[in-house]
C-alpha cells in the first residue's frame, strides 16, 4: 500500500513550481498504478494554454474559480468547486483562473514527474 501526505512531497521533485501553476504530484508511473495523481494550484489571474496530444487528464477542481476553454470549438465552461472536466480528445485548451484554483489531476499514461509543458503546452512521453 501506498500512503503519501502533500507535506511528504513539499520540497522534492515531486513538488514542481510555474509561474502559473505548483503541481505536487502525489502518484507517479514509479509508483506503478497506471496513472499519476497530482495536486495542483492554479494561479489566480493566470492563463495557461495546454494541449495534452500524449495524455488524457482528468481534473477535479475542490477549491477557486476559473473557466476552461476548448479551442477547436470556442466553448468556454465555468470551473468551481466540485466541478470535473475531462480532455477526453486530447483537446487543446486554456484554463484561466480567476481566483487561486485548488485542483486533483489524474494523468493516462502517468507521468514521470519529470515533465514539463513543451512550447504547445504539451508533456513528452518519457519512458
Amino acid at each position: 500500500m501506498i500512503v503519501r501526505k502533500v507535506s511528504d512531497v513539499l520540497g522534492t521533485e515531486r513538488d514542481v513550481h510555474t509561474p502559473n501553476w505548483v503541481s505536487r504530484r502525489l502518484l507517479l508511473k514509479q509508483d506503478g498504478m497506471g496513472f499519476s495523481l497530482h495536486e495542483t494550484t492554479i494561479r489566480a489571474g493566470t492563463e495557461t494554454p495546454m494541449w495534452y496530444r500524449h495524455h488524457l487528464e482528468a481534473v477535479f477542481c475542490v477549491g477557486g474559480e476559473g473557466e476552461v476553454e476548448t479551442l477547436a470549438d470556442g466553448a468556454v465552461y465555468t470551473i468551481t468547486p466540485g466541478t470535473v472536466y475531462a480532455l477526453d480528445r486530447h483537446d487543446k485548451h486554456v484554463l484561466r483562473a480567476r481566483t487561486d484554483m485548488r485542483l486533483v489531476c489524474v494523468f493516462n499514461p502517468p507521468l514521470t514527474g519529470a515533465e514539463m509543458h513543451d512550447d504547445e503546452g504539451a508533456y513528452p512521453i518519457i519512458e
